[in-house]
């Protein structure tokens, strides 16, 4: 049986909602100097913050924007929850954002009145833009419009088209220390015990901990340890550690995690491979994770 998730336990608010920014000073304290001398040196327009997921990148894109538009400019965003299909209608539930959103942006741009201010375009994220999204992007940023600031959030660099990444001021965005992470939870999860190896399980993405905690993804993870190291666990066992795991995709990833734990490094390849199989050839999901973990289990 499929853990109760704990989603109304705790208030996790969207980037654009986020006043809390814990870490990435040396990014902030970048742009900041350059946005403060623009007008001696002119400050590169494109500007790609990237990272691993849940780090933060988005929360400091938005600080960033609000920063320069202030009340004055115009604040245009390119991500999923605004994407529309050819006809210009909602389409918020997809994984890729469209050719049409993009189109829909630039002719905002070109109607919106400037009143002296500047304009900030950000796409979160970069990695979600479909390649005739990517191109549209591409063919904009080629001469970017005079006083407009493109904040680009990218959770993988080689997932970014050269000819759009060579146009950029790239930002590389490390993980969370533990002691940051540990302030993020102190903060949206004041109540909970946050346990050092789900801190660690998180790889410095608080983003992974909320996923974790709300879906119990912390407790599956103990239990599929214990389960693995177990003498006596049976096919029947690892198969019920697998029918919890299937139906939350985020949680496929603790497999990678098990591999590590166990020093199965020859494994991680193709259980790589595997899981990014799982959703597209599996009809039903717990069975290609269990072929992941009954491959941890005879190495043991």
């Amino acid at each position: 049986m499929a853990p109760r998730k704990k989603e109304n336990l705790y208030s996790f608010p969207k980037p654009i909602d986020n006043d809390t920014l814990v870490g990435h000073d040396a990014t902030w304290h970048a742009f900041m100097n350059a946005w403060e001398n623009r007008n001696n040196h002119p400050i590169h327009p494109v500007w790609m913050l990237a990272g691993p997921r849940g780090i933060g990148k988005a929360t400091l894109a938005y600080k960033i924007a609000r920063n320069v538009y202030g009340n004055v400019g115009d604040f245009f965003i390119i991500d999923l929850t605004r994407n529309i299909d050819k006809d210009g209608r909602p389409k918020p539930d997809g994984k890729i954002i469209s050719v049409y959103t993009v189109r829909a942006m630039i002719e905002s741009m070109q109607m919106s009145s400037m009143s002296g201010g500047w304009r900030v375009v950000l796409i979160d994220s970069v990695d979600e833009l479909n390649a005739a999204a990517a191109n549209a992007i591409l063919k904009l940023l080629e001469e970017p419009p005079a006083n407009t600031l493109f904040l680009l959030v990218v959770h993988q660099l080689a997932s970014v088209l050269p000819t759009v990444r060579s146009r950029a001021r790239v930002e590389k965005m490390r993980p969370l220390t533990i002691s940051q992470m540990r302030e993020l939870c102190a903060k949206f999860m004041p109540d909970e015990h946050i346990s050092t190896e789900t801190l660690h399980l998180a790889n410095g993405s608080f983003g992974r901990i909320a996923n974790l905690k709300q879906s119990g993804g912390d407790e599956i993870y103990a239990n599929m340890i214990e389960t693995l190291e177990k003498p006596t666990a049976t096919s029947s066992d690892i198969m019920a550690i697998a029918r919890r795991i299937a139906p939350t995709p985020a949680l496929h990833g603790i497999l990678l995690d098990a591999i590590v734990h166990f020093g199965l490094a020859e494994m991680y390849p193709s259980a790589t491979r595997a899981i990014n199989d799982i959703n597209r050839i599996y009809l039903e999901p717990e069975v290609g994770i269990f072929t992941i973990l009954s491959g941890i289990k005879k190495c043991l």
